[in-house]
């Protein structure tokens, strides 16, 4: 038969190197495989890959079978041959993924022991039953494992990590007498003292007081002390829940998934009065569905604002005039909740970042917008001598063909002195000394080869971009530069200076505008002047 005409195959095995058993050593399979391939004329050996000390359940790590997928979909293979799927991959998924996927190339895949064959009609059908075994097994297990939690959570076992005025040591919680005045200032001042979250997170960091598991005090973290039930004596556990068993991802039990719930379970920090009391404040300054949605589409430029001195995001901050009218403005949020920039045992709070009217920002992003009206010729050359300019480097790329025609000539060597050892005309020791020469040679053309490559695609993504800002700046300019619907869209962020002055970014154009501004008069007569204008570019 002509060789032309047989099919190339390729062999897959996996070793582990901690293990003295000949019967799973490379060699030998490399001789299994070799004595396979030669019992059918129809077939030649392409190369054997392998994997050794890796575990299956990763298929990232695998650097071997990842060079075979990848020989595979360049049409290098036809065939495929592994002893069983647990070799190939033991994560069913990933399994069923790649013989899909190679299937889709004309290439199938034999288990041997298994007696499985992809290109037949009924091959992925009981690659399916055997995942399905598989994973039906898995969820027996998770849910064995859950029963048996929930069992231990209603003994009062506690699951979870320490927190503040708490320690978790053997299921059980101690109380931490160092942090229990900490706790008990939380609830007093927000329930007794009617202060805020805000606030009480300032005034915390200004004593010079830690939070547990986090770096500094927050509103959030405020807010789960004062909703945590643990702090009165009780237990609730099951707040989280696991809805794959396969992913093993948590999500909030909101509801999901009884939660088991043990009232005067260990001693308190703070008496149920004071509990009961706070949680009916919580509730009164909860806001209300329609505030909610009030709140988060009424600002066209939240979480686009940064400050420029602690890279903190800037919020909003609104207040009532005396003359009826609104106040708004944007202020850093490190200042805004820990005062003014210090550090305390080596821990940095706070920013000395002023705020900024909102007025100003629309003037900034309208004076953008119309620059890009204005420059839009220009900007459209300017935006295509880049892409002339990448094109122009292309030509200086490294040789890909040269160095792939290395390496398959390195794999027909391999080939041929693993053809010599099973001859016997060279001995074991000596194919693996060979065996380790060539593969690092292999190694450090990949890196060659993967550099030149990734060099390329990174000039591809990049022309691909500048020519979309060109459609982008199309689309934009026939858009009105009063609407705030269109700021919001074309934004990409702004960052805010202490010396009057505002970076900022559109997502239609490769480059920032750093602004100088100049604000005076107060309500109506508000008004802001752009000084000066510089382009940036995106660092």
């Amino acid at each position: 038969m002509n060789t032309k005409s047989k099919l190339r195959v390729a062999a897959y095995c996996r070793v582990s190197t901690d293990k003295d058993d000949q019967t799973n050593s490379l060699i030998s399979q490399r001789k299994y495989f070799a004595n396979y391939i030669t019992h059918h004329d129809d077939w030649v050996l392409s190369d054997v890959y392998y994997d050794e000390g890796i575990s299956g359940t990763q298929t990232k790590k695998r650097a071997g079978f990842n060079a075979m997928i990848e020989d595979a979909m360049r049409g290098e293979i036809d065939l495929i041959l592994t002893k069983e799927v647990c070799r190939f991959a033991r994560n069913t998924v990933d399994t069923l993924s790649y013989t899909r996927k190679l299937k889709d190339n004309g290439v199938g895949v034999i288990f041997t022991i298994d007696n499985i064959d992809t290109r037949d009609s009924d091959g992925e059908l009981r690659l399916t039953i055997m995942a399905s075994i598989a994973q039906e097994e898995s969820r027996k297990t998770s849910e064995r494992v859950k029963w048996g939690q929930k069992r231990r959570m209603e003994q009062g076992i506690v699951f979870g990590r320490d927190l503040i005025g708490y320690n978790v040591r053997n299921g059980e919680l101690a109380i931490n007498e160092e942090e229990v005045p900490i706790v008990r200032a939380i609830f007093h001042k927000y329930t007794n003292e009617g202060k805020g979250t805000h606030v009480i997170a300032r005034e915390l960091s200004e004593e010079g007081l830690r939070p547990k598991r986090v770096k500094l005090w927050s509103a959030t973290v405020i807010l789960r002390a004062l909703r945590n039930e643990k702090y009165v004596g009780d237990l609730c556990q099951k707040k989280t829940f696991t809805p794959n068993y396969l992913t093993h991802a948590k999500k909030y039990n909101r509801g999901n998934e009884e939660m088991v719930y043990l009232k005067d379970h260990h001693e308190p920090i703070i008496d149920r009065d004071l509990w009961n009391r706070t949680q009916e404040e919580l509730l009164r300054r909860a806001p209300t569905e329609e505030m909610k949605s009030k709140h988060s589409n009424r600002y066209w430029c939240s979480g686009k604002l940064y400050c420029g001195m602690c890279g903190q995001r800037y919020v909003s901050r609104t207040k009532k005039l005396k003359n009826g009218t609104t106040y708004k403005a944007w202020r850093c949020y490190a200042a805004a909740n820990h005062g003014t920039h210090k550090v305390s045992d080596g821990e940095i709070t706070g920013c000395n970042n002023g705020s900024i009217n909102e007025r100003a920002l629309l003037t900034c992003v309208h004076y953008c917008i119309c620059q890009l009206q204005t420059n839009q010729k220009e900007l459209k050359k300017e935006i295509l001598q880049e892409i002339k300019a990448i094109k122009g480097i292309t030509d200086n790329k490294l040789d890909t063909k040269r160095i792939t025609e290395k390496m398959e000539n390195l794999n027909t060597k391999k080939r041929k002195a693993i053809d010599l050892m099973l001859d016997g005309l060279i001995s074991k020791a000596d194919l693996q000394k060979q065996t380790k020469w060539y593969d690092e040679q292999f190694a450090e053309l990949s890196e060659l080869l993967s550099n030149a490559q990734s060099k390329d695609k990174a000039q591809a993504k990049q022309i691909d971009v500048f020519e979309q800002y060109i459609t982008s700046l199309d689309e934009i300019m026939t858009f009105d530069e009063t609407n705030e619907s269109l700021y919001h869209e074309i934004l990409d962020k702004i960052v805010i200076y202490h010396n009057n002055t505002v970076e900022v970014w559109l997502k239609c154009v490769p480059f920032g505008m750093k602004l100088t501004i100049h604000s005076y008069g107060k309500n109506e007569d508000y008004t802001t002047d752009i000084l000066a204008m510089e382009i940036i570019e995106n660092s």
